[in-house]
């Protein structure tokens, strides 16, 4: 109402040359009053019926409609040529990525059945070579049976009749005894692929683990959430309550729920530590002490990736196993499969894998920490 108004008076003094005069008093308008909505002259304003009213000089307002249809053009220019600008943009860089995804999916789809194929392949001639050695195995030792039964029953026959018996107990020797082997046993590393198994571990949602306050080393602090562990300087170090289940002497700290059925997978950030251990333990592993029975990896309760001195190994029952990495990890993303009994440990960032475990695990799995600098955290 300003705007057309104020616009209208403006064109009103511009276009008839004459300037508009009060009704009232018969003065040339030089206000507007913007309670009534009408011109008005300086004597309505002073002492007028505009007394006391928001009142805003022509001049003034003449300017705010120039102000106006600039701003008016401007966002007609905006509309016409940024907006209409971006919104082409937004359609070629949506299609273009588009594009991306199906090429990149395409390429890892391609990579994934050619992997398929090569496992399923590898799987085919191992079993192959399995039900071979089985027949081998099963053809040897059936002929074996047939020949001892055979020189048995010569040898029964020639006792009963004849005080010779040397020729055929001969045929007795050398038979030896039958004996399982590894070589009847399918290999399951047929079937390992580096690159399947990262993507699975990538995959997988994470599971929710918690650190254990009763288990915390008095040489760490854990955060109120229970996600961060934060090794200690000596001068803030405190001795918390007594508890068999708390770690006394090594910066360890054990999370829940225990594990010990289905497929678990959890990702640590660790790239404020040089000097940390991540891994899985049995709830049974001693708590108490300097020695190694407490000491993860070091003992065979216990399986951790260890990283300290820019040093990456994996540790098993005090056996370590140097790992070569490309740049600092910044994560560990850890996967316990209970069924096939794997343990994975894995960089989230490149899904690439960092060591494999298999073992016949005889108890329920703890996750487990170590930190001797800086913090460590159980993502979400």
């Amino acid at each position: 109402m300003l705007q057309k108004q104020s616009s209208s008076g403006a064109d009103s003094l511009s276009t008839s040359g004459e300037a508009k005069l009060c009704p009232v008093h018969e003065q040339e308008v030089q206000f507007y009053c913007g309670t009534e909505g009408r011109l008005t002259c300086s004597k309505c304003v002073s002492d007028g019926s505009c007394q006391g009213h928001e009142v805003t000089e022509l001049n003034q307002l003449v300017d705010v409609c120039e102000k106006m249809q600039l701003q008016a053009l401007r966002i007609e220019r905006f509309i016409d040529r940024t907006l209409t600008a971006r919104e082409k943009a937004v359609q070629t860089d949506a299609n273009s990525a588009r594009e991306r995804v199906l090429a990149q999916v395409n390429v890892v789809r391609e990579a994934l059945e050619e992997e398929e194929q090569r496992l399923l392949e590898a799987i085919q001639r191992e079993e192959e070579r399995v039900e071979q050695c089985l027949l081998t195995q099963r053809a040897h030792w059936t002929h074996t049976l047939e020949k001892l039964t055979h020189t048995r029953t010569s040898l029964v026959h020639t006792l009963t009749n004849s005080t010779d018996t040397m020729i055929v107990v001969k045929d007795a020797e050398g038979v030896g005894e039958p004996r399982d082997t590894e070589k009847l046993t399918l290999n399951r590393g047929c079937s390992d692929s580096k690159f399947m198994v990262g993507l699975w571990a990538s995959a997988l949602l994470l599971t929710a683990l918690r650190f254990e306050a009763q288990t915390v080393s008095p040489l760490l602090s854990l955060s109120n959430d229970q996600r961060t562990l934060t090794f200690l300087p000596k001068r803030q170090r405190q001795l918390p309550p007594s508890d068999p289940a708390r770690f006394d002497s090594w910066p360890n700290a054990l999370c829940s729920p225990p594990m010990s059925s289905a497929t678990h997978s959890w990702v640590l950030d660790v790239c404020t530590s040089a000097a940390f251990k991540v891994g899985v333990c049995y709830s049974s592993i001693e708590r108490k002490g300097s020695g190694n029975g407490a000491r993860l990896g070091y003992n065979t309760k216990s399986w951790a990736l260890s990283h300290y001195d820019g040093d990456l190994s994996f540790c098993h029952d005090a056996c370590n196993v140097g790992i070569t990495v490309a740049k600092k990890l910044k994560r560990v993303g850890l996967l316990l499969d209970w069924p096939s009994q794997t343990l994975l440990f894995y960089d989230p960032e490149s899904t690439s894998v960092l060591h494999v475990v298999r073992h016949a695990f005889s108890e329920p799995l703890l996750a487990a920490c170590a930190v001797a600098d800086q913090s460590v955290s159980i993502l979400h």
